[in-house]
């Protein structure tokens, strides 16, 4: 149990981390509720840490790879501590000045204007529409070389989020500011505005390391100005669903190397009826489909229930089911965790259900290692069961 006040209580209820129940003299139960993370106010700090307590560079991989940016092999560099948010402070810092040590980075802008002059080209279906029968003013579009570009915006912004995160350390919260003077001539995004997207090219080259890091803040860190004005400051993230992600975006990339196509999430039916709304469907995290139909299953799961093993209950169940809507022999479930590849027949079935750990304390290169073997033994068992039986 922990003493909070009410506007922290709420705060922490509000984050999606944990969830705190009042127990009556300003205590609180504080329970987790299967997300990871951090959140932050002048008063509390709460920190949910990820299973086997990996570390916020493995943390940061899992997610950037798991939002497709490139099929990366390269991790995000973070400074490891045990405060997350000082390494994510420390890291976006190191990145940034980095990134900013040769200036800051300029690139062309298409602007849209309104002038009495022709500069760039005339958009004519704009000014027939805005303006019939005027000469001037003209609407015109030209190209700006500027700072003022989306790679700046994006590393302002996330500057901006951090500095406001409570509790920072002084000397990274100085770097910080200094940082974020050197953008000063670059447009704020606003509150709650989409991320601008950008393409990794040689120009931007440099920015490449901290535009990673800065989107993978802005989209899973808040900082702001809560009940009685206090600084509140949430990095939440859902592990179960980054996993099935990262192991999905992975495992595509790795069976691109055998025929046929991985999909994602697939819906299939499991039982018959009259009506649509009376049928039932299962949903595999990833389908390998030959020949345009299933051949293998695969499900991803965090959680199991001990790095020996998977759960040999709920997760088993869930892939017989799976295997039997798609009419598949084989169903892989990888989860996170430490152990020994087991095959388990079903009985009075030919089905096999086959447990995968994936051991997410590796180094980055490791974790795809293993992927691509799971590809790899995957495929072999679909080439084995679709072979002729001997003598036949």
């Amino acid at each position: 149990m922990e003493r909070l006040d009410a506007p922290s209580a709420s705060f922490v209820n509000s984050s999606g981390l944990a969830k705190a129940s009042p127990m009556g003299l300003g205590l609180y139960r504080i329970e987790p509720v299967g997300k990871v993370g951090s959140v932050r106010t002048p008063t509390v700090q709460l920190d949910v840490r990820p299973k086997d307590r990996l570390g916020l560079s493995r943390l940061l991989f899992l997610l950037s790879y798991a939002g497709e940016q490139g099929f990366r092999p390269d991790p995000v560099a973070a400074h490891e501590d045990r405060d997350l948010w000082s390494a994510l402070a420390e890291s976006l810092a190191q990145l940034a000045e980095r990134a900013l040590g040769r200036g800051v980075l300029q690139g062309y802008l298409t602007v849209d204007e309104s002038l009495r002059t022709v500069k760039g080209r005339i958009r004519i279906s704009d000014q027939i529409s805005r303006r019939p029968g005027m000469l001037v003013p003209l609407e015109v579009s030209y190209d700006e070389f500027t700072e003022d570009i989306a790679e700046n915006r994006i590393l302002r912004a996330a500057l901006d989020r951090m500095g406001q995160v409570p509790g920072v350390r002084p000397a990274v919260l100085g770097r910080l500011r200094t940082l974020q003077g050197k953008l000063d001539a670059v447009t704020r995004l606003p509150a709650g505005a989409p991320v601008p997207p950008w393409k990794p090219t040689r120009m931007n080259l440099r920015y490449h390391a901290v535009l990673r890091l800065s989107e993978l803040v802005l989209r899973n860190a808040s900082a702001e100005a809560g009940e009685g004005r206090q600084q509140t400051a949430s990095f939440v993230v859902d592990m179960a669903q980054v996993f099935e992600d990262f192991v999905g975006t992975a495992l595509r990339s790795a069976m691109a190397a055998y025929p046929g196509e991985l999909r994602l999430r697939y819906n299939a039916l499991l039982s018959e009826a009259v009506r649509d709304s009376d049928r039932l469907s299962v949903r595999p995290d990833a389908v390998h489909m030959l020949g345009g139909r299933p051949v293998v299953a695969y499900n991803a799961k965090y959680r199991a229930a001990s790095d020996a093993g998977a759960s040999l209950t709920a997760d088993h169940y869930q892939m017989l089911a799976h295997c039997t809507a798609l009419a598949v022999p084989t169903a892989w479930l990888v989860y996170a965790g430490r152990g020994e590849m087991k095959l388990r027949r079903i009985l009075n079935t030919d089905i096999d259900i086959v447990e995968f750990p994936l051991d997410l304390s590796q180094p980055p290169s490791a974790i795809l290692a293993d992927i691509k073997e799971l590809a790899s033994q995957s495929w072999g068992e679909v080439v084995r069961t679709a072979a002729p039986a001997p003598g036949r």
